[in-house]
């Protein structure tokens, strides 16, 4: 059977995360039952759910479910769109009152707190007001610089996670400038809720791929472990593809998804909680994660403190996160690989320059 490759594709619905699309590749020899595959439009890109091993009405059903889900949370956890809860919740912190928060959204924002201090702030989802001064919260983004004034003022108020206080089914915070923007964390987030619902329909064998953040459970019809191919930052082709076994999970950031070009300069939607600058210095970042609860949520939440620390601090967050197997493409192009990576990573030809960082 021929490989099947799917591209994140970038929406005007979502605020993409930059995540390098990773495709499945299920080469090999398959059985005469095919696996069940659906794809669908949430969170701005391409969703695509690969069930193996049930009968199709089945995997039919059991796909169709996580399917309404997703399109449930797209709804609740959009950036800007009116009428949802993360835009509710948003309004209420600007107003400088309490909002009642679901239970899950509520433990979504526990996990992006976790996060955020691992990371010493470069994950942070409270600067949403930064990424709507970029021009990142709309549908159609022109290539407009923010007013240097108004930037300077967001980055002086430091809104971050830890201002959000957590209490009593309720989230509230004293700093008016926090917004939560959970564009660098829900698919992950959304990865994790979608392996527990399919393995509660009986899945043993899937992937999950939600714009290039990809989950993989069990192992191929055939017994051989998934593949998943690592996007090219400036070449529409994989550069890399890596195995996936059961429970582990792989995503990328990436100046390339949502993006724009003044005065010469690249400006992306990753911006730095620390100055507010949107002068993407590097071109992508890779982690591939472990088997555990949080495998999705870590692969898309470890990727921004990595790209934005760079080669010579990547090593030290990706420790602090317990990921092993990273890799960070940087702005020339040259590829900064941990050891444990590499050692599972076959290049596609032409292969880029790599440092090995053991």
């Amino acid at each position: 059977m021929p490989a099947l490759t799917r591209q994140a594709a970038t929406s005007s619905a979502w605020p993409t995360p930059g995540l390098a699309f990773a495709f499945a590749l299920l080469a090999g020899c398959q059985p005469a039952a095919q696996p069940y595959q659906q794809e669908s439009y949430v969170f701005g890109t391409r969703v695509e759910i690969t069930v193996a091993g049930l009968p199709p009405d089945r995997a039919r059903q059991a796909v169709a479910g996580a399917l309404a889900d997703l399109d449930s949370l797209h709804r609740r956890l959009h950036a800007w769109q009116p009428g949802s809860e993360l835009m509710a919740l948003n309004d209420a912190i600007a107003a400088g009152r309490p909002q009642r928060v679901a239970p899950d959204l509520m433990g979504l924002l526990a996990a992006s707190q976790r996060y955020e201090a691992l990371s010493d702030g470069l994950f942070s989802p409270a600067i949403g007001k930064l990424v709507a001064l970029w021009g990142f919260h709309a549908d159609n983004y022109a290539a407009v610089l923010p007013d240097p004034a108004r930037l300077q003022a967001l980055v002086a108020a430091r809104p971050r996670m830890s201002d959000l206080t957590l209490r009593d089914g309720a989230a509230r915070s004293a700093n008016r400038e926090v917004a939560v923007d959970l564009g660098g964390i829900a698919k992950g987030w959304a990865l994790d809720r979608v392996r527990g619902e399919l393995l509660r329909a009986g899945v043993k064998s899937g992937l999950i791929n939600i714009g290039g953040n990809v989950l993989a459970i069990g192992v191929k019809p055939d017994g051989s472990a998934w593949k998943v191919g690592i996007q090219h930052p400036r070449e529409n082709r994989a550069m890399a593809v890596a195995t996936l076994n059961d429970g582990e999970a792989i995503g990328t950031s990436g100046d390339y998804q949502r993006y724009f070009s003044a005065q010469g300069r690249r400006h992306c939607h990753l911006v730095d909680p620390r100055d507010g600058n949107a002068d993407c210095k590097m071109q992508a970042a890779t982690v591939l994660t472990g088997p555990g609860p949080e495998a999705g949520m870590l692969s898309d939440a470890a990727s921004k403190p990595l790209y934005l620390a760079g080669p010579a601090r990547a090593g030290y967050y990706a420790q602090r996160f317990g990921v092993r197997q990273w890799l960070l493409v940087d702005g020339a192009g040259e590829v900064w690989i941990s050891g444990p990576l590499a050692r599972r990573l076959a290049w596609l030809q032409p292969a880029p320059r790599a440092h090995t960082v053991e």
